[in-house]
């Protein structure tokens, strides 16, 4: 291929807050942004000027929320064809409506941005917040983000017709909230390696069942396990190679599987392996703080369960804490927390996830 790539031509009935561009403008717009614009808009501006240089590969930096973030190299053409995959999967026709809430600084938004591009959308840009949608006042037909950001906008949902989530799991509140809403809301997984997401799931859909949907594959996408239990991807027209993750799955068919928990996170309390991530689904039903189960090191067990909750400290709310979780029957003899702590203020990574080591770190030290 060289160190070129022939990007595709902007789509006709792409619009940028309202703008048409040939090339030339779009570039010249994007030094605009970087020279006078709000720092969400300097990203934005920052990502087009690279998108339109004629080389094979944009630089993304990873969320940082498994681990160090970390800057790598994505194929332009591999995020061209992540874009007409979502497309078909979700039923995205050019010259719909899109809001973009989400940084360019990452993969999310830098996907709404070649989504539109490439398909012909309309997108309006606006601060990525927690509150995307206060300052909204139409409907669009399409949008992305992150968890915290919907559990904000429950009672504006109204004005997007179709929404992903993706950046972190969807708490059983949540479900429960958008559950009767038109919107039609899906779940996604994926990774910047992946270009975004590789398989979706609804998660308000008609017909109600009480089991969790698993997550269906997008097109030209095969998955495997390793002896880890751990999911194993292979999608040759978004990524190079196979990617091996440390995402414990359990695989439907060859199209479907379920998301257990990351393989790092695993604890070994006593002989039992506990999965955080399921621990905390369970959890979601009772606590309204933001949380995080972990492990100490334990004498007797090797490790023991314990929950961090981002909360004032009184003896009167751990007590409530302790209650609540003694009388929660979904939750195993081994999934009950050894010890609570109650942190003030939780650490965050650059993109707001939860950044579970150093809070971890900063409440023990």
């Amino acid at each position: 291929m060289g160190d070129k790539y022939k990007l595709p031509e902007i789509h006709p009935e792409f619009r940028l807050n309202k703008k048409a561009f040939t090339p030339a403008e779009l570039r010249q717009a994007a030094y605009s942004m970087i020279k006078e614009g709000e720092p969400y808009e300097e990203s934005i501006g920052s990502f087009l000027l690279d998108w339109l240089k004629p080389s094979v590969y944009i630089e993304s930096h990873t969320s940082g929320s498994t681990g160090p973030p970390k800057k790598i190299k994505l194929r332009k053409e591999h995020l061209v064809n992540s874009a007409e995959a979502s497309a078909k999967f979700f039923e995205l026709e050019s010259g719909i409506t899109a809001l973009m809430c989400l940084p360019a600084d990452y993969i999310s938004g830098k996907m709404m941005l070649v989504r539109a591009m490439v398909l012909g959308w309309k997108l309006d840009a606006v601060p990525p917040s927690s509150n995307p949608l206060d300052q909204v006042y139409k409907v669009y037909d399409f949008s992305a983000m992150t968890p915290f950001q919907l559990d904000n906008s429950i009672a504006r949902l109204h004005l997007v017709k179709k929404l992903i989530i993706g950046g972190g799991s969807v708490s059983p509140k949540i479900r429960k909230l958008v559950r009767d809403h038109d919107t039609k809301i899906y779940e996604t997984y994926g990774m910047t390696e992946t270009c975004s997401h590789i398989a979706a799931k609804r998660i308000n859909p008609k017909k109600k069942k009480k089991q969790l949907r698993p997550f269906k594959l997008m097109p030209n996408v095969t998955i495997s396990q390793d002896d880890r239990d751990c999911l194993i991807i292979k999608a040759p027209n978004i990524a190079d190679g196979e990617i091996v993750t440390n995402d414990v799955v359990e695989i439907v068919t060859y199209k479907k599987f379920h998301w257990k928990g990351r393989y790092d996170n695993v604890i070994n309390s006593g002989g039992v392996k506990l999965y955080p991530e399921e621990i905390e689904k369970k959890l979601n039903k009772i606590l309204d703080h933001r949380f995080f189960i972990s492990s100490m090191p334990d004498d007797s067990l090797g490790e023991k369960l314990v929950l961090f909750v981002e909360d004032d400290f009184s003896e009167e709310t751990l007590e409530q804490l302790k209650s609540k979780i003694s009388n929660l029957e979904t939750l195993g003899k081994y999934e009950k927390p050894k010890k609570i702590y109650l942190v003030e203020k939780f650490e965050e990574t650059p993109n707001g996830k939860i950044h579970r080591e150093n809070t971890f770190k900063s409440r023990l030290s």
